[in-house]
């Protein structure tokens, strides 16, 4: 097994409270989750897809010298929150749980939480093109809004933009086993995980929505055009997107605003978890893009508890950058996607209102790397700048500067 990004955190976490591990199906939490079980020589694993297994679950049936849990597709079953208070209420710290699941287990945070201060969440993502290439990264905790180094991330970015980062096939590297598994992956979220788990009774027009999604990548979704196409309502179609954000088949991204209920508003873009869907690269490199920055995002607020999130902009007049990362509530850096090296007046623009000095122009060109000393503008390539957003514990250890200042100019913003 390669060791994951997340493995450390995990082993901290679980050491005083439970761990749940989120994320979407097939990206490795059932392996990650079983590794870490087996440093405990009294370990157990249980599944709620497996009968003998749900019985066991139920009826509490395991030896009390049991050190580690670990509970699978948990979330399936109805009651599962007041199953996992109870063990863990009357048993303490004595057994370690780790509790995974394609969907819901992020719920509470959301509509309140009856286990608070008894877990630690994480959501494991697909391989970025840093973790490929290097080991996990330490927990040191960071400085704010720290200048990114983008130095060199290594080998397999060509292989990761077409393949994804998913295991399977990312590892096996075969054009074969990605279709059979992308087939095999969708029929799972929408024909069993949705069905299972969620009260939706029109799960053929959910299926069409998540059909058609790979085309509608890097774009502001208007809502009105998709209930078009599946006939269905408005309402039901933000219902159906955030039931498929909650089963891990696509993420949001909304345009920033520094009022977050006029952001909640605006239309927002939707990428896939799986960029290999993806049939145009240009959407397909935003896409990955977004993947590399959500996860980057991820790591600093489950593990550090750092507010850092992932944005776009546009204003009224229709000017538009693709990202912008924001450390609470202090813009951070920004980036700009495009397969091949060009202008970007927008990054120049927005960078000035917003008071953001780190600019970044990202290129699949290997070509060039430089800095415009007239825009402020860092044109660098893929491979470097996914380095500067890798989790790796020498970039949290480099000499760091804070932000250059307060906001003083607002824009307005859709």
């Amino acid at each position: 097994m390669k060791i994951r990004y997340l493995t450390e955190a995990l082993r901290e976490d679980v050491q005083k409270k439970m761990v749940f591990i989120g994320g979407p199906r097939q990206v490795g939490k059932t392996t990650l989750a079983r590794y870490l079980a087996e440093e405990y020589q009294r370990n157990l694993y249980l599944n709620w897809d497996n009968p003998q297994h749900k019985t066991r679950i139920t009826g509490q049936q395991w030896p009390p010298t049991t050190e580690c849990l670990v509970f699978d597709e948990l979330h399936k079953y109805e009651k599962w929150k007041s199953l996992i208070k109870g063990i863990w209420d009357t048993r303490g710290n004595q057994e370690k749980i780790l509790v995974t699941g394609s969907s819901r287990l992020d719920i509470f945070r959301r509509f309140g939480d009856s286990l608070l201060g008894r877990y630690h969440y994480h959501v494991l993502h697909p391989f970025t093109l840093r973790e490929l290439n290097s080991g996990t990264p330490e927990l040191h905790m960071p400085q704010p809004c720290h200048t990114l180094d983008c130095t060199d991330s290594g080998s397999g970015l060509t292989e990761l933009f077409r393949f994804g980062g998913f295991p399977d096939p990312l590892l096996e590297g075969s054009e074969r086993t990605l279709l059979r598994w992308q087939n095999a992956r969708f029929e799972r979220i929408f024909r069993e995980d949705i069905r299972d788990t969620e009260n939706v009774r029109a799960l053929s027009q959910v299926e069409l929505l998540g059909a058609l999604l790979p085309k509608r990548v890097a774009s502001p979704l208007s809502l009105s055009s998709m209930s078009e196409d599946v006939q269905a309502s408005p309402k039901s179609v933000i219902a159906w997107m955030d039931l498929l954000c909650r089963n891990y088949y696509c993420f949001r991204v909304m345009p920033y605003h520094n009022r977050l209920e006029r952001a909640l508003k605006k239309e927002s873009k939707y990428y896939l978890w799986d960029w290999s869907e993806v049939e145009s690269e240009g959407a397909r490199f935003e896409n990955m893009i977004a993947s590399h920055l959500l996860k980057f995002c991820d790591w600093y607020y489950y593990v550090f508890g750092i507010k850092a999130r992932l944005w776009y902009i546009r204003d009224r007049e229709g000017r538009e950058v693709d990202f912008l990362v924001t450390w609470g509530e202090t813009p951070w850096f920004m980036v700009e996607c495009k397969l091949t090296k060009g202008a970007s007046k927008p990054l120049s623009y927005f960078g000035e209102r917003l008071d953001v000095a780190q600019r970044f122009l990202v290129t699949l060109d290997e070509g060039h790397h430089y800095l415009d000393r007239k825009t402020g503008v860092q044109v660098v390539p893929a491979r470097r700048f996914f380095d500067g957003v890798g989790l790796r514990g020498d970039l949290l250890l480099m000499s760091m500067h804070l932000c250059s200042g307060p906001i003083l100019r607002r824009l307005r913003l859709l």
